[in-house]
């Protein structure tokens, strides 16, 4: 799991957002993908569509790609085409503000930082941990990379587990 690319992902999302997008496109990986699916099922992006590195056609209606479109020409993966293959995310907007917030990274490539359930029901509370904020506001979530995959903080308390703190919504 690169951390470098992960963070370069936040700083396009948050550059992506103040530039009022409505598509933009990450390098496509398992953690990219599982991260914008764990944020598209929060309600933070509309949608997640795997393509080249030309956008996917418009839904007529939505103006952006659904995540259910079939998409005509896109080829299949090869050895040659797989670094150019890319994620396009639909990003949302509600009254003429972006719901994804900011995105701020908490592990970083030169300090990760595991928390366990115990102090995971803390932060959730809104306590601050040693390296972990507590989650003050309704909005705002908390990704984490466990054993079951990339999930939000309040995920992790009912399933109790504890993992990796990738990231913070805010």
């Amino acid at each position: 799991m690169s951390l470098v690319n992960l963070s370069a992902v936040c700083s396009h999302l948050n550059n992506a957002t103040k530039a009022r997008l409505a598509l933009t496109s990450i390098p496509n990986s398992n953690l990219h993908l599982k991260l914008s699916l764990a944020l598209q099922n929060s309600g933070y992006i509309s949608s997640v569509v795997r393509g080249g590195p030309t956008p996917p056609p418009a839904h007529p209606i939505l103006g952006y790609p659904a995540a259910n479109d079939e998409v005509e020409g896109i080829e299949s993966i090869t050895r040659d085409n797989v670094a150019s293959r890319r994620l396009w995310l639909g990003l949302k907007y509600w009254e003429n503000e972006s719901v994804l917030g900011k995105v701020k990274m908490v592990s970083k490539p030169t300090r990760r930082v595991s928390i366990d359930v115990e102090a995971l029901r803390r932060v959730v509370r809104g306590e601050d941990t040693e390296f972990v904020g507590g989650i003050r506001s309704p909005g705002e979530s908390l990704y984490l990379s466990t054993d079951r995959g990339i999930l939000e903080a309040r995920e992790c308390v009912e399933k109790k587990v504890g993992g990796l703190v990738l990231c913070r919504v805010l």
